[in-house]
């Protein structure tokens, strides 16, 4: 079954443009122009990626965000911005985004993120256990010490290449690679940004396992000693 997108852009020749391309590249494709006429028709939460734009009429697409993480958390959000800013960065990924791209952009490098987004394999097991936490790649929930913990698609991913790999410190360019699907088109800064959000989580719900940073090298996911 062919994936749906969802497209929130208000430039016609530019929604045009994704359109015609997603299409080819053999998804569904609905495009709206703004954010009322997005959130009415994502409620039923048939969608597996949301394409938005930031600057948009009335509702931006921060808003949009966190509208849609908080109504479907599994979907995969990238959002698209003209201005190649940290603060917007940050502030979409805070919104809940799992990636995001700055225009003007090469369609093949728009493709290359979502083929990224829609990778969620199970590698040889459908469970991951490390000490107490606890990664299921069927249901894509994570358990510390038998509490749920509430992550985004990309942080998953994260967490479950860094549980894969226990003993060994991931380089970020294979971080990037494995996670965001390049490491030519991608920000290598966008690790340390999700390390840091996954550290907070973890810690937040003393989760029994830490992110330890090899100098020079990359991250580790090291059970706590007990």
């Amino acid at each position: 079954m062919a994936l749906r997108i969802l497209t929130v852009e208000d430039e016609p020749e530019m929604a045009d443009l994704i359109a015609r391309g997603l299409r080819g590249e053999g998804y569904v494709v609905d495009v709206v122009t703004n954010g009322v006429d997005a959130i009415s028709l994502a409620t039923d939460g048939s969608y597996d990626i949301a394409i938005l734009d930031v600057m948009l009429p009335g509702m931006s697409g921060f808003e949009i965000c966190r509208w849609l993480r908080r109504q479907h958390e599994g979907l995969a959000i990238l959002m698209l911005t003209a201005r190649d800013a940290v603060d917007d960065r940050v502030r979409g990924l805070d919104a809940g985004a799992d990636d995001y791209l700055v225009k003007p952009f090469e369609f093949a490098e728009l493709a290359a993120r979502l083929r990224a987004l829609r990778r969620r394999d199970v590698i040889g097991t459908a469970r991951i256990d490390v000490g107490g936490l606890s990664i299921d790649m069927l249901r894509h929930e994570i358990s510390a010490a038998g509490k749920e913990l509430r992550v985004s698609r990309t942080e998953f991913d994260l967490l479950r290449l860094l549980a894969s790999n226990v003993g060994r410190a991931l380089p970020r360019t294979e971080i990037l690679d494995s996670v965001w699907g390049s490491a030519s088109y991608v920000d290598p800064n966008i690790v340390d940004q999700y390390i840091s959000y996954v550290r907070r989580k973890l810690d937040a719900a003393n989760a029994p396992v830490r992110i330890a940073t090899t100098r020079g090298v990359g991250f580790e996911l090291i059970p706590d000693e007990t």
